[in-house]
């Protein structure tokens, strides 16, 4: 009896173990946002992606910081559309471009677009990383090459916390949260 419930147990959970090593593009993320520098630059941000057939994903996202000692909030939002290619069983290429605008309160906007390209793959079952290189210009933002990398936790197949840190011209962006994958 005892055999025949352990045997039963390990099959359901298979399909959970399969899928909690595979790359999803299907996901909704949030939480805390920070600028490094002074005076302080953080908030809160919300961001997504939605998987479009097997190779095409289509991501966005919002992030709302307020500066410390002023009355300035800056809302930044992104929307675009990536790329991703297997590599092997846990790894893919990602290429990604998408137009980026913040509102500076008090001044006008900012718009731009960026692009970047890199590798995400699952290092464990439970553990992704992923690593990229980023341009981003347009008319009102200068011209820059960036890097980004990041990592996600998987507690379960379908929740787990990330951590991402870009790193732009001497700065780094540092996000923060849990994700929700579908």
């Amino acid at each position: 009896m005892k055999r025949t419930l352990l045997a039963l147990a390990l099959t359901a959970a298979l399909p959970f173990a399969a899928q909690a090593s595979e790359l999803s593009y299907n996901y909704i993320e949030g939480g805390y946002s920070r600028v490094s520098g002074s005076p302080k630059v953080d908030g809160w941000g919300l961001k997504g992606s939605v998987a479009l057939g097997s190779n095409f994903h289509a991501f966005g996202g919002y992030t709302q910081y307020d500066v410390s000692r002023s009355n300035i909030d800056i809302d930044y939002w992104n929307l675009g559309v990536g790329y991703n290619h297997s590599l092997g069983q846990n790894a893919d290429l990602v290429a990604r471009v998408a137009y980026q605008r913040a509102k500076v309160s008090g001044f006008s906007s900012l718009d731009g677009w960026f692009t970047e390209v890199g590798v995400r793959g699952m290092l464990t079952p439970n553990f992704e990383g992923y690593i990229f290189a980023g341009y981003e210009n347009g008319d009102d933002i200068d011209s820059e090459f960036y890097g980004r990398v990041g990592a996600q936790y998987k507690f379960t197949p379908n929740f787990g916390l990330v951590a991402d840190v870009k790193f732009v011209d001497g700065d780094q962006e540092y996000f923060i949260g849990p994700r929700i994958s579908f």
